[in-house]
């Protein structure tokens, strides 16, 4: 009986000897997270701290000037993170290395950059002389000061100076014994401008309270998120590039993404997530956090919804992120409400009628994947899903360094051990972990001041340190 094995078949054999091996990738040419990739520019330098404390110079060395054509007391245009840009003044300085860019503190915070960051300086030559400017004091700055602000301290900083300023920014003044720091409120004709001899200083007004920078400063950028860097490339891609650069879709011929669900467990830095791209993109960012959009009157969830959608046409780009969608959009078989029906159809109409163009991107996070009406599940509507999982070690370590930053360490602290060891722990986990840490340290140190105090001693702040 002749033998049937595959063995004598030539397609067996082939089969056999067969291994699959799939093409590895280096993590630096992997196409996934090109975005994320760096582009090297002359123009692109790194901050360095200042030698010299002005707020309205920043200081090169004479071979980057001469490359990129830059002359002593040219005004320069530098950007920054999360869309932040000023403009300073050029000035030589050999000590500064040819890779370098040197501006104070001050400047680094209103382009919201640290030591080491990257920014990048473009010529500016439309600038003009300032008609007039309008600038107010912090509170906290100002606390105890008598006496006229634009006397003592703005004229001299600004007499036959010629600075730069720019709305928004802040500045810091030195004079009579203390430092007083301002911000510019309103700049006539231009976003920027210089202050010449002519240009009126307005003063009046209530004093800026510092919450309220401070809470601009926190806002989230992408160096706030790590252990993630995959899905941070895809909405890098979904997102940014729609909303910044439609053509490049009009040029392809096809349309660009609608909708992107985001799914996880909770903690893993879903919101976080959309916030950032707000920020960084410059776009108008509305939140729909789902259970609040319910009502009981009929007709109220769907007008609410219907609302969200034309604030943010109006205000496009602009980014609309629905927090917890799955209380908002359920299967409806499987709802007995009829309002929750309503509200899953109104959603599916506004998506669908989104203007081609209209340069909108809807982001929706939920836990809970599979309890979301499969209707909105599909191409234009949500057609991209991000699945935001638990963070590896390296992850992990990434969001320990981001938390542990502002943090003084000691010497013995191994963030890798500790990310190595905390198998499991999701972005929240990791924050809670730090500021646990934190609170023992203050725990271990409560005898040596007194709760009652109204103050207390700078040894003792010094020694948590």
């Amino acid at each position: 009986m002749a033998d049937s094995s595959s063995s004598s078949h030539p397609k067996g054999k082939l089969v056999e000897n067969a291994s699959i091996t799939a093409p590895s990738i280096d993590p630096e040419h992997d196409p996934a997270t090109a975005i994320l990739r760096k582009k090297s520019a002359p123009n692109k330098l790194i901050v360095d701290d200042a030698t010299n404390d002005d707020n309205s110079v920043l200081a090169l060395s004479t071979a980057t000037m001469e490359k990129l054509q830059f002359f002593r007391g040219d005004m320069v245009l530098v950007k920054g993170k999360k869309r932040r840009d000023t403009v300073l003044i050029v000035l030589a300085d050999d000590s500064v290395e040819d890779s370098k860019v040197r501006i104070n503190k001050v400047v680094r915070q209103n382009l919201r950059v640290r030591l080491g960051d990257v920014v990048s300086l473009h010529t500016c030559t439309d600038i003009k002389y300032g008609k007039r400017i309008h600038v107010l004091p912090v509170d906290d700055t100002v606390e105890g000061v008598t006496g006229n602000l634009f006397e003592v301290y703005l004229k001299p900083y600004f007499l036959e100076a010629y600075r730069p300023v720019r709305k928004g920014d802040l500045f810091l003044v030195r004079g009579g014994m203390r430092a007083v720091e301002f911000k510019v409120i309103e700049t006539d004709p231009a976003e920027y401008c210089i202050v010449a001899q002519d240009t009126v200083i307005h003063c009046e007004g209530e004093p800026i309270k510092r919450e309220d920078e401070e809470s601009n400063l926190a806002d989230v950028g992408y160096d706030d998120i790590g252990g993630c860097r995959k899905q941070m490339a895809q909405i890098r891609e979904l997102v940014e590039l729609p909303l910044r650069h439609p053509q490049l879709f009009k040029s392809i011929g096809i349309k660009p993404p609608r909708g992107i669900l985001m799914f996880g467990p909770p903690g893993t830095g879903k919101t976080l997530m959309a916030r950032a791209v707000a920020n960084e993109t410059g776009a108008f960012f509305f939140l729909i956090n789902g259970p609040e959009i319910m009502s009981k009157m009929a007709g109220e969830s769907e007008s609410n919804l219907r609302k969200a959608f034309e604030e943010a046409e109006k205000n496009s780009p602009a980014i609309i992120f629905i927090d917890e969608i799955d209380s908002i959009a359920p299967k409806r078989e499987k709802t007995n409400g009829e309002v929750e029906r309503r509200v899953v159809s109104q959603l599916l109409t506004l998506m669908d009628g989104l203007k081609a163009r209209s340069n909108i991107v809807v982001m929706a996070a939920t836990n809970r994947p599979n309890s979301i009406d499969p209707a909105l599940r599909r191409f234009g509507r949500f057609d991209r899903e991000l699945d935001i999982g638990i963070p590896d070690p390296t992850g992990r370590l990434e969001i320990l360094r981001i938390h542990t930053k502002n943090m003084k360490l000691d010497d013995d602290v191994d963030l890798e051990q500790i990310a190595s060891e905390t198998h499991g722990y999701v972005g929240s986990d990791v924050a809670s972990l730090c500021s646990e840490a934190a609170m023992q340290q203050i725990r271990e140190k409560m005898e040596l001041f007194d709760l009652d105090d109204e103050t207390i001693d700078a040894e003792v702040l010094n020694s948590l340190a």
